[in-house]
């Protein structure tokens, strides 16, 4: 393993995300990183058929079933039945703040380890998509523009990332912004506003995160 996953592996496994109290729809994602020396995150796009977010990226993850024991064991089932992702060769490190999204579901991210070379078996009712991007690219903060939130009298300023044909933004783009902060220390924040093109967003009627600005 390399010396950026050990520092991530310290960080994660101390670090108190912060949780939401909420009667909200539950859901979970994964955020599983390749145990490399140059390790990868994996995301997937989602097929262009859905009614629901087509051709959006996503992390691997979807709504708590009832018979799921826990919001981790959500995000290993949607894992495994979307890209097939063995449950088995999942090592978690720790879970990133809650964060809700547009349609009022709350969001629980899971930081994890996988092996370096794996073999994807894609659901293609739901994907057509799955890809790995360097955690070193996106250490550089190579954002092509930054989208503005504005929430209430909150502005969030959200990087969005073009990599080869795909386009991260939104609340995966929120989630990695605090993966940064914590598992690498960047500098990196979403309420001050960056270099670079701004993309003003419609208001939002609902919160879509819930970790501090103080970050």
């Amino acid at each position: 393993m390399s010396l950026l996953l050990d520092d991530l592996t310290r960080k994660m496994q101390s670090y108190q995300p912060q949780q939401l109290a909420s009667d909200m729809p539950e859901a979970a994602v994964l955020l599983a990183i390749t145990g490399d020396k140059h390790p990868e995150i994996i995301l997937t796009r989602r097929a262009s058929h859905l009614k629901s977010h087509p051709g959006q990226v996503a992390f691997p993850g979807g709504k708590r079933d009832p018979d799921d024991s826990s919001l981790y064991a959500t995000a290993l089932r949607e894992a495994e039945e979307e890209i097939g992702l063995n449950p088995q060769k999942v090592q978690p490190l720790g879970a990133l703040s809650d964060v809700i999204s547009l349609h009022g579901i709350k969001v629980t991210p899971f930081v994890a380890l996988v092996p370096e070379k794996l073999n994807f078996c894609l659901c293609e009712d739901e994907l057509d998509a799955v890809f790995q991007v360097p955690i070193s690219w996106l250490l550089e903060d190579p954002r092509s523009h930054t989208d503005v939130i504005q929430i209430a009298d909150t502005k969030l300023y959200v990087p969005s990332y073009s990599f080869n044909e795909f386009t991260i933004w939104g609340l995966s783009a929120i989630m990695l912004v605090e993966f940064l902060q914590v598992g690498f220390n960047m500098p990196i924040n979403l309420y001050q506003q960056p270099k670079g093109k701004l993309l003003q967003r419609p208001l939002r009627p609902l919160p879509v995160f819930n970790f501090s600005n103080n970050q």
